[in-house]
């Protein structure tokens, strides 16, 4: 099987140069049932450092905020920073930063949760495998990681299920599940550190 590389930030930017909202996050009815989904899994927790990797134009980080202390928002693209730090300029707890991840990532912190939303299935085999030891070595013990992909057909370098098992083999011992739900769409991950 062919290894296909991970999209460029480059793609991203193209995408954001032809619209505002590429993905349509803000005006899409399956965005807006995907993220209420989404922050729903989370329950009650608070968390105390949370990062969002993709964040985009910061639709899905303004409510991600209300969950964490503090969340720290990174995506490859400078136009959609550019967005999401509009959105997101009333909260103090939010931090937006153009990150490539997982070749550029936050080296001097744990997380106790990482929310994937749409991302991880952008990234090749070799980033996919990055991205897991960076996990290993950044989430928190009893840290939550969080990922909800679109199921449907794309050209992109993984499908949602390949991403999802590409990380989980990344896991020593696997991770402990919390939640592995289909929708139509889409699926959603919930993992805990063991």
């Amino acid at each position: 099987m062919e290894d296909k590389r991970s999209l460029t930030p480059d793609y991203f930017e193209r995408m954001y140069a032809e619209t505002s909202d590429p993905w349509g996050f803000e005006t899409s009815a399956y965005e807006a049932a995907k993220y209420d989904r989404t922050i729903a899994a989370l329950g009650s927790r608070r968390y105390l450092r949370a990062l969002e990797v993709g964040c985009a134009n910061g639709v899905l980080t303004r409510r991600l905020a209300a969950h964490a202390r503090e969340l720290f928002a990174i995506d490859a693209s400078a136009t959609a920073l550019d967005r999401a730090r509009e959105r997101c300029a009333d909260l103090k707890n939010v931090r937006v930063q153009r990150m490539t991840f997982p070749l550029d990532a936050p080296v001097d912190c744990r997380f106790d949760l990482v929310v994937l939303s749409e991302v991880a299935y952008y990234w090749g085999s070799d980033d996919l495998a990055l991205a897991a030891a960076w996990l290993l070595s950044h989430l928190a013990i009893d840290g939550e990681l969080l990922m909800v992909h679109w199921t449907g057909e794309t050209d992109y370098p993984q499908t949602a299920d390949e991403a999802v098992e590409g990380l989980s083999a990344g896991f020593e011992g696997g991770p402990e599940v919390l939640r592995a739900e289909r929708a139509a769409q889409y699926r959603l991950d919930l993992w805990r550190r063991r």
